[in-house]
């Protein structure tokens, strides 16, 4: 499959899981999730969704609480996405935010000096 269509999947399927956990979700700890990227593989067998979350649970508890609530999250996403074959979801914590205020921090503590 082009790229061209693989990162249009994968861009849809962003908006449609931040909809299903904001909006359709009754979990409220689902709802503290914000999904901020995914990557589709070529044959859409598997899709990897990064995300964070603004709860107190560690990543690793946010990952295995995405993973429970996976079938469900594909289940919803597959009546409102445009595609044969809806991919298995992967969760993964995304590391890069985290990274970024990191940074700032160390910014700040160099200006200060």
């Amino acid at each position: 499959m082009s790229k061209i269509k693989c990162e249009r999947i994968a861009s849809d399927m962003i908006r449609i899981i931040s909809n299903i956990l904001a909006n359709e979700s009754r979990d409220e700890l689902l709802k503290t999730v914000t999904i901020t990227g995914c990557t589709v593989s070529n044959d859409l067998g598997y899709a990897k969704v990064y995300f964070t979350s603004t709860s107190n649970l560690t990543n690793e508890q946010m990952e295995k609480e995405l993973k429970e609530a996976s079938g469900y999250i594909r289940h919803e996403l597959a009546e409102k996405i445009d595609i044969r074959h809806t991919p298995e979801l992967q969760f993964v914590y995304d590391e890069s935010i985290a990274y970024g205020n990191r940074i700032e921090e160390l910014i700040k503590e160099i200006n200060e000096k």
